[in-house]
């Protein structure tokens, strides 16, 4: 059976406090992670971006989800609580 691949998405203002946390992402990020990253100052033509900050009751950015759960926002961002989600870890 393939696995398959952890869903990280990340929301951010496209600004310069949130890509700090883009970059920790991808620094994380392992072969079986899928990395997202959505813009809302500049939003998908879709809107679908939009969408999934209500859907996820994102308040705060720059926001991280993994697998559909709302892993932290804002100050709660840090590389301890990516590698408690299994970003960067191989199954």
């Amino acid at each position: 059976m393939e696995n398959q691949k952890r869903s990280i998405e990340v929301f951010t203002a496209g600004c310069p406090v949130c890509d700090p946390v883009v970059q920790l992402v991808n620094d994380m990020a392992c072969s079986e992670c899928e990395v997202t990253v959505y813009n809302l100052s500049d939003p998908c033509e879709s809107k679908i971006c939009l969408s999934k900050v209500g859907d996820y009751e994102i308040k705060t950015l720059p926001a991280v989800v993994v697998n559909g759960v709302l892993l932290s926002s804002g100050a709660g961002v840090s590389r301890a609580h990516f590698a408690d989600a299994g970003i960067g870890q191989r199954e």
